[in-house]
């Protein structure tokens, strides 16, 4: 059985048929080439297919692409501008935050939806929204000054405007 949706994926809007069982994760890997978004776990437990889905991080892999019908989803390569990377990728790349890469999709989706409702977190709040990633090469101290790197950028840009 197939539904017709309609969705904004990284600003662009969408209105595909797609088989009612089908992830959102399967959904934007497959229907509109968007890799960026990683298949992990398949479980909801790994945090690797992290994406925003109307500003609030959600696991793509246990989700399905019919409910984010009349949604806005945002995935990594909705962050940057062009050549231009978003300053948590920047700050990702800076602090050392990247070995594989893996991981590193969905925690910079975790960082965006905390640094949008909570531009200046603590180290615990920050330790918080990332509990449900996994990152096996770099562990979380990189990933960690990344953020508070990025919440650094970010809010010296805002001073800036």
């Amino acid at each position: 059985m197939k539904k017709n949706i309609k969705v904004v994926v990284n600003g662009q809007a969408y209105e595909k048929e797609v088989a009612v069982q089908k992830t959102l994760l399967d959904f934007l890997r497959e229907d509109l080439n968007l890799t960026g978004t990683k298949k992990g776990c398949d479980n909801g437990d790994c945090g690797s297919c992290t994406v925003l889905l109307n500003g609030k991080a959600v696991s793509s892999c246990i989700m399905l692409a019919v409910e984010a019908d009349q949604c806005e989803v945002l995935t990594i390569e909705g962050m940057s501008r062009g050549e231009q990377l978003h300053p948590i990728q920047t700050a990702f790349i800076e602090s050392g935050a990247i070995q594989c890469g893996y991981c590193t999709p969905g925690m910079v989706m975790a960082a965006k939806a905390l640094l949008d409702v909570n531009p200046r977190p603590s180290e615990s709040e920050i330790r918080e929204a990332i509990a449900g990633h996994l990152c096996r090469c770099t562990g979380y101290d990189q990933i960690v000054k990344a953020i508070k790197m990025a919440a650094d950028y970010l809010n010296a840009r805002e001073r800036s405007c």
